[in-house]
């Protein structure tokens, strides 16, 4: 792993985004819906240090070598991190390709090396990712301090949560029904541990890509997979699971 991902809270955050090409443009619709204070700046201020007093994060689209350069020194004069649009030599870090789900956010990155592979790679994801995901980990945050108080013990906690993110709780607040979701989440919370575990099959060979989603998240939260022999998807080796059979 060459660069180490990292996400920066945005909240109460300055960024600038410098210049005023298509990058820039590009950096300012996708920072639009952050609680971030964003901030544009052009022409012969993009060269003073004072445009980039108190930012978190610099973007600069650099509309020649010498605009790039001299925003970018201006912007690290100031003591900010800096990312130059199709410099790397001039970055202090890479925009990766973004999945953007609310309250859950991925990103992919090449460091630079292929962003349209990157991109590729991001709309695989996002086909598994629902719109409404964000919702399903707001709502569990908020429920996190009753969750731990009724689960103290990290095993049966971390079942309840597994059963929870891939049963009904999930599923109302995906389509956007919260109210039934919060009341389902009481409900699990009340009822407790469950004594006994649960079963599933899942049929399918070959390729790992024909698996359905509902077939994926049911792997996920296995504790143990059992299959029968001969050659199974990759997509089966699920980490924390124990192999059997």
């Amino acid at each position: 792993m060459d660069a180490f991902p990292a996400y920066f809270p945005l909240a109460g955050a300055r960024i600038v985004v410098a210049g005023s090409g298509e990058g820039a443009l590009n950096k300012l619709r996708l920072l639009a819906s952050s609680p971030a204070t964003l901030v544009r700046v052009e022409g012969p201020d993009a060269f003073l240090t004072g445009s980039y007093s108190g930012a978190l994060l610099v973007f600069i689209d650099g509309e020649d070598e010498a605009f790039a350069k001299g925003a970018a020194a201006a912007a690290r004069a100031a003591r900010t991190l800096v990312n130059v649009t199709d410099r790397p030599e001039l970055c202090d870090f890479t925009t990766p390709a973004v999945i953007d789900r609310g309250e859950v956010v991925a990103a992919i990155g090449t460091g630079g090396a292929s962003p349209m592979l990157a991109t590729m790679l991001r709309n695989d994801i996002e086909q598994r990712v629902p719109e409404g995901t964000g919702r399903v980990a707001a709502l569990f945050r908020n429920f996190q301090d009753d969750v731990r108080a009724r689960f103290p013990e990290l095993h049966a906690r971390r079942a309840f949560l597994r059963e929870t993110l891939s049963g009904a709780v999930a599923e109302a607040a995906q389509g956007g029904d919260m109210e039934k979701a919060q009341s389902l989440f009481r409900a699990a919370i009340a009822q407790g541990p469950k004594a006994a575990g649960k079963v599933q099959f899942v049929a399918g060979r070959g390729p790992a890509d024909l698996l359905t989603l509902r077939a994926s998240r049911a792997l996920a939260a296995a504790d143990v997979i059992a299959a029968d022999p001969g050659p199974t998807p990759t997509s089966w080796r699920w980490r924390g699971a124990t192999p059997s059979g």
